[in-house]
């Protein structure tokens, strides 16, 4: 009776049997069987009513047999054998064959269950092969369902039955998955639900990608500013490195996960930045997180000071120190101050900004922000991560290229961007650095990245500290788009950086316009709406590279002038008669690139061997 009740436990199939039908079952030859027989094996288009009834009731008595040898001491060591032609009817059943696992596991021990099902279990691991990743249909475009509609299938329900989810709470209890459904739905309302593209990026063909169809496209809004992930040294660098120290770094830092690898990426980047010590996380969103609600929650009284435009990573780390936080008005000194004379000069405190703001591509007030933070005794916490491997004689950010570094106290930046891997880090003094390893969960309690990728960012930040080429490829086509897109009025964000937004001012149809540059031109530009922008400051974020020549760039332009002229989209003009927005259309709103133009000049002499015809983004450069 024991065995009965273990199998309806196991079984949605066996749960629904009556108690007799399973007692008879049990006492029943299961040799008449066949192993496919199995109600739970049946093919997609079958059903336990469609099958034979001789088949699903031998399958039942299978797997009933099977749950009734496990209650009997004496054929435990036969059931654990390849032998036992019952216990293997059973395992042929997924949702059984877990079950008489799991049975094993409590009733004969880890150590019999290990040796029982090594054999099985490396079976299915062999399965796992790179031919396996093709078999996945491509569906790049296909419509997210809507919140509400209903399953595919009554398979589904019975899947979350088996799972312990019910379709419906007990009387009073709180209806989980309708509270799902309403936040969706609210996000599809007011048209910032997210849509992801299946985007395949080429490293062959930078800056081109397939769909999941196989169409090739051109990214134009990656954040692999310069090409690095596809760089031929960083990919030969990894691919040396995973053959020598395989793929996972195996463990935390503090646990077999500290490799040398992680130490000379860490000196290669206090050195970039003129700090004693760098500490690497997994991400830079962890590294904000980590550092600032570390620092402000360990220092008694400490007082954050955060610019409104700070990014997501930073405002969550100031929320995690459940610190005392002001929040000043964006690139806005006069307001900064008014905050920081409220309070003595003996209060910890800590002004958190950026370089580059990534939406906007407005830079941060470095050496202004500085002084102040001189002046009431304040730490500055300044994330680069916009600006690493782009501004400066050595790629190390903004705060270098106008000077300014030795006065930033914390600097973040990333792997994942102009360094074209990923994980993040911070470079500051040596006790700060070692406070935050000492007591940041965030990166105390994590693996640390694979020796691999700490490979290829070391790789490519040595590169990037002497190459010219990158920057100056990146800062030359950045000025030939502005220049092209300002003379067709098409209305583009004023800024100094190397980002291009391009406004829309509307949710739905920036996400349409986006849709319609990839389907139609084969171009993908991502639309960017709330909460990442301001409702009513939606835009197209367009983000060039090295590789994106004019070629490439005359594709681009004239798919936006063919859009803007077809639907009769707002020009710079328009926003201009309206009053402006977002920078666009105010009088006095237009702004000098950072990168001065004799510095290119510079670059360009120093990286190729030819020259310029003109810095104003008219003409193309001719080969020496």
């Amino acid at each position: 009776m024991e065995s009965v009740k273990m199998a309806q436990m196991a079984c949605p199939f066996l749960a629904r049997t009556p108690v007799s039908a399973l007692r008879q079952m049990s006492v029943s030859s299961a040799n008449s069987a066949s192993m496919s027989a199995c109600p739970h094996a049946l093919p997609a288009h079958s059903t336990p009513v469609a099958a034979s009834a001789g088949g699903v009731m031998a399958s039942v008595r299978q797997a009933a047999a099977a749950a009734s040898l496990l209650e009997s001491k004496s054929n435990r060591v036969a059931a654990s054998t390849s032998t036992s032609a019952l216990f293997k009817a059973a395992q042929s059943c997924p949702v059984f064959g877990h079950a008489l696992a799991v049975q094993s596991v409590r009733r004969l021990g880890a150590r019999q269950f290990h040796s029982a099902t090594m054999a099985h279990t490396a079976s299915i691991a062999s399965t796992s092969t790179e031919q396996d990743m093709g078999r996945v249909p491509p569906r790049p475009f296909d419509a997210v369902p809507k919140p509400h509609s209903k399953p595919a299938s009554a398979s589904k329900k019975a899947a979350g039955a088996a799972k312990g989810v019910t379709e419906e709470p007990a009387p009073g209890g709180f209806n989980y998955d309708d509270f799902f459904k309403e936040q969706l739905e609210r996000k599809h309302k007011d048209k910032s639900y997210r849509y992801f593209n299946n985007i395949n990026r080429l490293a062959q063909l930078y800056p081109m990608a397939h769909t999941g169809t196989g169409e090739h496209v051109t990214v134009w809004c990656s954040n692999d500013y310069l090409g690095m992930s596809k760089h031929p040294e960083v990919v030969d660098a990894m691919k040396s490195t995973i053959d020598k120290y395989g793929a996972g770094a195996g463990g935390t830092r503090n646990i077999a996960g500290n490799a040398q690898l992680h130490l000379s990426l860490e000196r290669e980047l206090a050195s970039l930045h003129n700090k004693d010590a760098a500490l690497v996380f997994s991400s830079c969103f962890v590294a904000n997180d980590a550092t600032l609600s570390t620092l402000a929650s360990k220092m008694p009284g400490c007082v954050l000071f955060s610019d409104s435009s700070n990014h997501a990573s930073m405002i969550q780390g100031i929320r995690n120190s459940r610190a005392q936080k002001h929040v000043f008005k964006h690139n806005n000194l006069e307001h900064l101050e008014s905050l920081l004379k409220q309070y003595d000069l003996s209060t910890p405190k800590i002004i958190a900004f950026e370089s580059v703001y990534s939406m906007s591509g407005y830079i941060g007030h470095i050496k202004e922000i500085a002084a102040l933070a001189k002046k009431y005794n304040a730490i500055t916490f300044l994330d680069e991560v916009h600006a690493v491997g782009m501004y400066g004689e050595t790629g190390a950010g903004v705060a270098e290229y106008i000077d300014g570094m030795d006065e930033m106290d914390i600097i973040t930046g990333t792997l994942g961007k102009a360094y074209g891997v990923v994980g993040g880090y911070i470079a500051a003094s040596a006790s700060l650095i070692d406070m935050v390893r000492s007591y940041a969960p965030g990166f105390i309690f994590t693996t640390s990245l694979p020796p691999a990728v700490m490979s290829g960012a070391l790789t490519a930040v040595r590169h990037l500290k002497t190459s010219p080429v990158e920057r100056a490829g990146q800062q030359l086509h950045t000025r030939m788009l502005k220049s092209t897109l300002s003379d067709l009025g098409i209305p583009v964000v004023p800024n100094p950086s190397h980002i291009v937004p391009v406004l829309v001012g509307d949710a739905e149809t920036a996400k349409s316009v986006s849709d319609e540059l990839l389907h139609r031109f084969k171009i993908y530009v991502q639309s960017i709406n709330y909460p990442t922008v301001a409702v009513g400051e939606e835009r197209l974020r367009i983000t060039p590279t090295p590789g994106h020549g004019p070629e490439l760039m005359d594709g681009l332009v004239g798919a936006l002038k063919t859009i803007w002229t077809e639907r009769g989209l707002k020009t710079e003009a328009d926003w201009m008669r309206e009053g402006g927005k977002a920078g666009v259309g105010v009088v006095g709103g237009e702004m000098d690139q950072l990168v001065r133009a004799e510095d290119l000049k510079d670059m360009m002499d120093r990286a190729y061997p030819y020259a310029l015809d003109t810095l104003s983004g008219k003409q193309a450069v001719k080969s020496a």
